[in-house]
């Protein structure tokens, strides 16, 4: 059974940053590229970040320079560390991975980036 408990959301001020987890279960990790979505109110789930099975990474550009995205195979774990943090990063982080035959997803970290 697939498993993605994400952790690691809270408050923080703006400028602060942030460290996100997910604990993957269930299939073979390191064989699985994965992904960061966020959502926030009133908008659609957007892509923020991904990294391949060779750790290969991409980011949304409103991400570039001040988020990374990283994973340790041995845990099982994927990472976001955010850095800088801006009122508008403010939203639900979703851990993700895909299968050939469906998409898999956290339950979500609330991020809040306020003063």
């Amino acid at each position: 059974q697939v498993q993605l408990v994400e952790s690691g959301g809270g408050l923080v001020q703006p400028g602060g940053s942030l460290r996100l987890s997910c604990a993957a279960s269930g299939f073979t990790f390191s064989r699985y590229a994965m992904g960061w979505y966020r959502q926030a109110p009133g908008k659609e789930r957007e892509l923020v970040a991904s990294i391949s099975t060779g750790s290969r990474t991409n980011y949304v550009d409103s991400v570039k320079g001040r988020f990374t995205i990283s994973r340790d195979n041995a845990k099982n774990t994927v990472y976001l560390q955010m850095n800088s943090l801006k009122p508008e990063d403010t939203a639900v982080y979703y851990c993700n991975t895909y299968f050939p035959n469906r998409a898999y997803w956290g339950q979500g970290t609330q991020v809040t980036v306020s003063s």
